[in-house]
């Protein structure tokens, strides 16, 4: 008597990573973009509506008003002057820094990268005291100095020391990763060539390093134009002297509110077109390189 056997198939094979419901996970994938931009947005809101509301407070009559207000003058005239003047001495002192921290494989290069990283974290009010203390009526130089007749505090030599201070990290550390970001043979295929160390540096260096140079330079000048805390206890508020837009926005906010919102309209206004025109050289610089590359 034949006995009847079964043969059981084996059920079919289903990839894991295969979704079961494609149109599902179109869907899912969808959701999780959108929700990625709502978690962006309470950040973007949190730094727009400040800025937004002193454009709202500030009343258009008032504002042209204290435009020709002598105070107004002189803090914007003196805060142009010194930023830009401390950016200028930042580049001159700043570059050699830059370029030394590049060669990683200087020995001393964790100290110095250290040192100059040390200012952006430590509280501005600390720098003005440091500053003090080194080069104050009691400081360890200020006693020597004062018998040649150099008194640097509470001068507009100690606005531009205390931004120096503040902002000088700032441009080393931009500067930097331009100048590490140049291919060492290059460098060497100049000295080959006879060239000097300042000629590699201006005929090389430089032209490939221009733009992480001017990003750090920006960055410099718009932080010692807001530089509040290290500018008030070692250069002191004296109008005309010392008292940059943040010192006289501190003033005016406790005399006259309206003159506190003109300086913060023209502050605002300063660095975002700054920053506009900056960053639409470098995205073109960026499309340029890319071009080039594709080709």
């Amino acid at each position: 008597m034949a006995t009847k056997t079964s043969h059981l198939s084996a059920p079919p094979y289903k990839d894991p990573n295969h979704p079961a419901n494609p149109a599902r996970a179109d869907w899912l994938g969808q959701w999780l973009s959108e929700s990625w931009k709502l978690l962006a947005l309470p950040l973007l809101l949190f730094i727009t509506i400040p800025l937004i509301s002193i454009f709202l407070r500030t009343d258009v009559r008032a504002f042209f008003t204290n435009l020709n207000q002598s105070q107004v003058i002189q803090a914007f005239s003196l805060s142009l002057v010194t930023s830009l003047t401390t950016t200028a001495v930042t580049l001159l002192v700043g570059t050699p820094v830059a370029n030394l921290l590049a060669q990683r494989s200087n020995r001393f290069f964790r100290i110095a990268d250290t040192l100059v990283d040390l200012p952006t974290v430590l509280p501005p009010s600390v720098a003005g005291i440091a500053l003090l203390m080194a080069f104050g009526r009691r400081g360890i130089f200020g006693p020597g100095l004062a018998d040649i007749g150099i008194n640097l505090p509470f001068t507009t030599i100690a606005v531009i020391m205390a931004q120096t201070f503040v902002a000088a990290p700032l441009y080393v550390k931009a500067a930097t990763i331009g100048f590490s970001a140049i291919d060492p043979e290059l460098k060497q295929a100049a000295a080959l060539d006879g060239a000097s160390r300042w000629q590699t540096f201006r005929y090389v260096t430089f032209p490939l390093a221009w733009t992480a140079i001017l990003s750090g330079s920006v960055l410099t000048w718009a932080r010692a134009l807001g530089e509040f805390g290290a500018t008030i206890l070692f250069a002191g508020n004296f109008p005309g002297r010392t008292q940059t837009m943040p010192l006289a926005i501190y003033i005016g906010f406790e005399v006259d509110l309206n003159v506190a919102l003109t300086l913060a309209v023209i502050l605002i206004c300063f660095s975002f077109l700054t920053l506009v025109i900056v960053k639409g050289i470098l995205h073109r610089r960026l499309d340029a390189n890319l071009g080039i590359a594709s080709m």
